[in-house]
């Protein structure tokens, strides 16, 4: 984003800013007019429109309304002297990417375009993985609208093209496997096999001889030669989820493959050489588990060299409606249903939700809500009865030990609101009519209890 159009009627002030912009190393262009802005586009790509709102003939807004048309539209920033929190606000619904008061100082400028150019690669980046998941045929999709989760996503794109081991933390749920396809399919390894395992799904007995494989006659069962999922996964990526759950033993060989990329299948007596990338997965905290002599020490801060960590939904809840869309389109497609989406109050009830299951609670809710939803939208009697039972205030407040009359009677006011708004479709007169107030007092109390 280093080509940047600047807008302004005022010959002046757009030499001003060409100099400002140049000493930064930005290329730059002028134009006088909306009408000379829109010729300048259709000549030459440009990456920032910086726009004043007022002047001759088309307006800023007008300006701007014509560029978020376009297919490849450039990242539009509007300035004004006339301005008011309520012209910015109009700018940003347009979609203006911010908004910048007259007279600014020159260092506004550059903070503005330094931060549009690091949404714009954060956008690329996640553009880029969810590409990398597509060309795979991968349904799961990397949905990061929160900064931990951009943060996240950026660690991922530095890491995909590098072999170096990674360890991935975080609770049940929080898409561990995703991440470690997501480095796998985002760098040169991706046309090689990705190989999954559970190692607290294999039997402890077994888990030696699917890892490493073996060869014939090497115990009563082995009839044939067998290649282990370390040896499947040449050239490609090996996850190695639970790695808190692995066997002392085996914690010994996983750290010589990563030491000395070879193993041993069992009843050989040659090593064979391997290239894998490994990325461990765990929901446990390895650091306790290695001072409680459960886990190796030294293969701990041998797979530990890149750690990411993912946090759970509770604390990325920006991440929740992007998700949600995303849930349903993906179930819609599978059972072929065309639930449009979610009512208000029933994205409250999501929204407010802790999801101790993080996001394949999530999952498993929407695809619950939609298969009992009779409506073209999901309303709060669709979702689980235990989410209703935390989202109903009335019994939030008869559960616990409050005694306030005061707080209660606020309790059921707030409750048979939101019953008669459910029972009326929103129909707020029709509400108030149940409610027996006026409809100017059921707006009042709409506005004070917070429901939407």
């Amino acid at each position: 984003m280093r080509r940047i159009l600047v807008v302004d009627d005022e010959e002046n002030l757009r030499h001003l800013l060409g100099t400002i912009l140049r000493r930064e190393g930005y290329e730059v262009g002028a134009a006088a007019t909306a009408a000379e802005a829109l010729a300048e586009l259709s000549a030459r790509p440009w990456d920032v429109v910086l726009t004043d709102i007022r002047m001759p003939g088309d307006s800023g807004l007008e300006l701007l309304e014509a560029l978020v048309r376009r297919s490849s539209a450039p990242t539009v920033i509007v300035m004004s002297a006339y301005g008011s929190f309520d012209t910015a606000l109009e700018a940003m619904k347009k979609g203006a990417y911010d908004y910048i008061s007259k007279p600014f100082k020159p260092d506004e400028i550059i903070l503005v375009l330094r931060k549009a150019e690091e949404r714009e690669r954060l956008r690329r980046e996640n553009r880029a993985l969810r590409e990398a998941l597509a060309a795979q045929g991968r349904s799961a999709s990397l949905v990061a609208r929160s900064a931990v989760m951009q943060d996240v996503l950026r660690t991922v794109g530095k890491l995909a093209e590098h072999r170096t081991t990674v360890l991935v933390t975080g609770e049940s749920g929080t898409g561990k496997e995703l991440i470690a396809r997501a480095l796998h399919e985002g760098g040169q390894r991706r046309e090689r096999p990705f190989v999954a395992v559970n190692c607290g799904a294999i039997p402890a007995t077994l888990l030696e001889s699917e890892l490493f494989g073996y060869k014939k006659g090497a115990f009563t069962d082995a009839t044939r030669d067998k290649k282990g999922l370390l040896e499947q996964a040449e050239g490609g990526t090996i996850l190695l989820d639970e790695i808190g759950e692995l066997p002392q033993t085996l914690q010994v060989k996983l750290l010589r493959v990563l030491q000395e990329e070879e193993i041993r299948p069992l009843g050989d007596t040659q090593d064979l050489k391997i290239d894998v990338r490994v990325v461990a997965a765990t929901a446990r905290d390895l650091l306790h588990e290695v001072a409680e002599g459960r886990f190796r020490e030294d293969l701990f801060y041998r797979i530990n060299v890149l750690p990411i960590h993912l946090p759970p939904l509770r604390d990325r809840r920006e991440d929740i409606p992007a998700l949600v869309e995303h849930f349903l389109a993906r179930i819609n497609a599978r059972l072929h249903t065309r639930i449009e989406g979610l009512v208000p109050s029933a994205m409250k009830i999501i929204l407010d939700w802790p999801w101790p299951g993080n996001v394949r609670e999530l999952e498993n809710t929407i695809e619950h809500a939609v298969v009992l939803c009779d409506d073209s939208r999901i309303g709060p009697h669709d979702l689980p009865e235990k989410m209703r039972g935390q989202a109903d205030p009335l019994r939030a407040a008869l559960r616990g030990d409050e005694l306030s009359i005061k707080k209660t009677g606020r309790a059921l006011e707030e409750a048979l609101i939101k019953r008669a708004l459910l029972r009326t479709g929103g129909n707020r007169t029709a509400a108030a009519k149940l409610l027996e107030i006026s409809h100017r007092a059921l707006l009042y109390k709409i506005k004070e209890f917070g429901i939407a």
